[in-house]
Formats: C-alpha cells, sequence, structure tokens
C-alpha cells in the first residue's frame, strides 16, 4: 500500500512521523510524507519520500502573528493540502492534530484515513483540553464539553470553518459543519493511534473504541551522525552537565534565552549544554550546541530542563534522567503537568515566569534529590520495553489484506 501521512507542524512533530514511517516502510508499504519544507530533514534523512507543503506554522504556533499572517499561512496550508488531492495517489492517509483538514483530502481521494495524533484531544472527564486555554480542571462534565466544542466551533472560529468550507468546494465535496463532521468521526469510530506512552499517560477509561495509546514512535538518529569531539570533550571533562533547551521558540530571541540559562547554571553551580539558539563554548562549564539527537544526548545529562513539547518530554523520559518543566504554549503544560504527577519533575515553572533564580532552584533540586532519578529510570525501563509503531502498523496491514492488491487510487 502506498501510505501517506500528512505531518503539519515544526520539527518536533515531523520527526515522530518520520519514525514511525520507517517501521511501515519495513512492513513493506511505500511511504511518504507530506510536511513544511523547514521541517523536510528528518523525512529525507529516514529516506522517505518528502511531499512539501507551503509556509511555516513557527509564528502561528508560537502566538507572534496576525489575523491576516495566520489566514494566509492557513490558506497556503489548504492550498498545498489540496494539491495533494488532485496529484498524488495514496491508497491510506495518516493524520496529525493539525494535519485534521487531510480528512477532507481523503474523502475527495476515496480512500480511507487514521489519526496518528501526539497530543490527546478527543473529550474525556479526566483532562480540560490539552490544546486550549484552560490550564485546571472544569469538573469531568466540563472537561469533555469543553473538549467537544473544541471539535464543534473551532478555536479561530469562522476563519477556519471558512477555511474547510472552501477546501470542500475546491474538492467537490459537499458542504459540512464541524459539527456534522464530528458527528461523523464518532459514528464511524474513526481509529485514532496517540503516539504517547500509556505509562505517560493513560488511555482515559471513558474514550470511546477506536481511540489507542500505544506508546511512543521514536525519531531515527540521522545517518552517518556523530557527535562533535567538542561536545563529546565537554562531556568527559567534569560531572554530568545538566541540558537547557526551549524547542523551536529558541531561536527568536536566542541571546536573551541562553543568557538566562547561563546565569541559572552559574546560581546553582552545575556543568551545561545548551540548546537555546547558539554554539559554541560559553564558558569552562557551558557550551551551547545545535542539532544533537536527544536520544543520545539526554542520557548523558543529570537533568534535563526543556519546554515540554511532545517528543522533547518523551526522549527525557526514555532517558530516565529527571526533568525541569519549563512550558511555552499549547500542549506544553500538559505534559509538563504529567511530569510533576509522575515524579520525575518537580513543580513546573510557566515560562513566561521563569527567571535564573527559579530554574537554578528547579535544577538544584533535580539533581540533588535522589528520588526524582529512581523514578525517572524506573519510568524509563518500561517506556523503553513499549513499540508503539507495532499497533499502528498491525492495523495498516489489516486494512491492506481487507483492501486486496492493486487499488491504488489516483
Amino acid at each position: 500500500m502506498r501510505v501517506l501521512i500528512i505531518g503539519v507542524g515544526t520539527r518536533g512533530d515531523v520527526a515522530p512521523y518520520a519514525g514511525l514511517g520507517v517501521r511501515l516502510r519495513e512492513a513493506g508499504h511505500e511511504v511518504a510524507i507530506a510536511a513544511h519544507e523547514p521541517y523536510a530533514e528528518p523525512v529525507t534523512d529516514a529516506g522517505l519520500e518528502h511531499l512539501p507543503l507551503p509556509g511555516d506554522p513557527l509564528s502561528a504556533l508560537t502566538g507572534r502573528i496576525s489575523i491576516s499572517a495566520f489566514k494566509e499561512y492557513s490558506e497556503q496550508l489548504m492550498d498545498g493540502l489540496a494539491q495533494i488531492a488532485e496529484r498524488q495517489e495514496a491508497d491510506l492517509l495518516l493524520l496529525g492534530v493539525a494535519g485534521a483538514q487531510g480528512s477532507h483530502v481523503a474523502e475527495a481521494m476515496g480512500v480511507p484515513s487514521m489519526g496518528v495524533h501526539l497530543q490527546p484531544i478527543d473529550p474525556t472527564g479526566d483532562f480540560p483540553p490539552v490544546m486550549s486555554l484552560f490550564r485546571g480542571s472544569l469538573g469531568r462534565w466540563g472537561n469533555r464539553r469543553a473538549a467537544r466544542l473544541a471539535f464543534e466551533v473551532p478555536a479561530a472560529g469562522p476563519l477556519l470553518a471558512g477555511m474547510s468550507t472552501k477546501m470542500r468546494a475546491r474538492l467537490g465535496l459537499p458542504p459540512m459543519t464541524p459539527r456534522d463532521l464530528y458527528r461523523r468521526r464518532e459514528s464511524t469510530r474513526w481509529p485514532v493511534f496517540h503516539g504517547i506512552s500509556p505509562l505517560v499517560l493513560p488511555r482515559p477509561a471513558d474514550w470511546r473504541p477506536g481511540l489507542e495509546v500505544t506508546g511512543y514512535w521514536w525519531p531515527l538518529q540521522p545517518r552517518d551522525w556523530r557527535p562533535d569531539p567538542v561536545l563529546r570533550d565537554f562531556l568527559a571533562s567534569g560531572p554530568a552537565p545538566v541540558f537547557v533547551g526551549f524547542g523551536s521558540l529558541a531561536g527568536a530571541r536566542a541571546e536573551q534565552y541562553t543568557d538566562l540559562a547561563v546565569r541559572a547554571l552559574r546560581l546553582a553551580g552545575l556543568r551545561g549544554v545548551l540548546q537555546t539558539g547558539l554554539r559554541g563554548r560559553l564558558s569552562d562549564d557551558v557550551l551551547a550546541v545545535g542539532d544533537v539527537p536527544h536520544d543520545w544526548l539526554f542520557p548523558h545529562m543529570a537533568a534535563v530542563a526543556h519546554h515540554c513539547g511532545g517528543g522533547t518530554t518523551g526522549s527525557g523520559v526514555r532517558a530516565g534522567v529527571p526533568a525541569v518543566a519549563v512550558p511555552v504554549m499549547n500542549d506544553q503544560p500538559f505534559w509538563a503537568s504529567r511530569l510533576t504527577a509522575l515524579g520525575v519533575a518537580p513543580a513546573a515553572i510557566p515560562f513566561r515566569r521563569l527567571t535564573p533564580a527559579r530554574l537554578a532552584a528547579a535544577l538544584t533540586t533535580a539533581v540533588t534529590d535522589p528520588v526524582y532519578r529512581q523514578r525517572a529510570q524506573a519510568l524509563s525501563v518500561g517506556v523503553s520495553a513499549e513499540d508503539g509503531a507495532a499497533p499502528v502498523v498491525e492495523a495498516v496491514n489489516r486494512l491492506r489484506v481487507a483492501r486486496g492488491p492493486g487499488r491504488r487510487t489516483a
């Protein structure tokens, strides 16, 4: 089967899909991933076909964008997805949360689709919507209702609904309201696989059948990657350092974030590896790095302080080291709360409240209290034993058998 993954998002979203895509390829499927040009590297490094999507979602995701600019990005995305429907061949579409509009593409192509989500957005009483402004529980009924409203009344209101209407019209599909689309999704028990460890997020008991929590989809280490000798020498030159990084946000104010991290390390008396937008040896005890695979780097750390993106959270858990949660936006406060609840991190520090003194205190606690490391190591054993890609591969294989050979649709 030809499987097309709609990987809308930044590098942290695309990389797990590349790992999943390799597993599907090993099972005999032809795999392509549609991703924005700036984040194509994980796809091409994995030897998978990359279908370019126009635009860059980073400014939209960080909230530093005007309504007109967001509309322009959304229209670019819709145009890119519509072109996929018009020009590509596929037997199955796998859709991330941000690529949900791909359901229209699958409908127009006459092929099935499944969800491959990195965030748990389906209604549950266990927690409020993870992609909204709600941070505390609204009660079980309120949590479920708020999550359902997020499907039926998109956060961007008429803008996204209007884009969906335009896209369906362009693809020759009958109009449907967000509420009707959600009802169809639920009545057909549209399958959704979540690339999250059930040890980190247990499957909510009130989820309907078809919503599964499988385990993480691990990104591949880039081909021919080797650690820089400077990094190797730094790691060997003293006690285990701590990691500080802020994800895709780092490039926006690299000097400011780097200065904050350096001051925190100085207050805590710790060595550090920084991924804050700069590169080079900043002092005898601080090294700033560029892209270094977290699965290689994190096990060398005494603790990892990060923005709590889903992929970075998973890499930290797998490494078995304590965390310091510094959530910035979107689903990050949710993952920060999970790290704290699991006992592998002290209380989170919202990024807007981050100061050198607060970061230093949290790093000191994470490094010196042995309970955090003990819990992190125990959690790592369970998470590392999981095969999160297997249930997705099995579902795609079952579909291949059910559809039979030679049924690709243009």
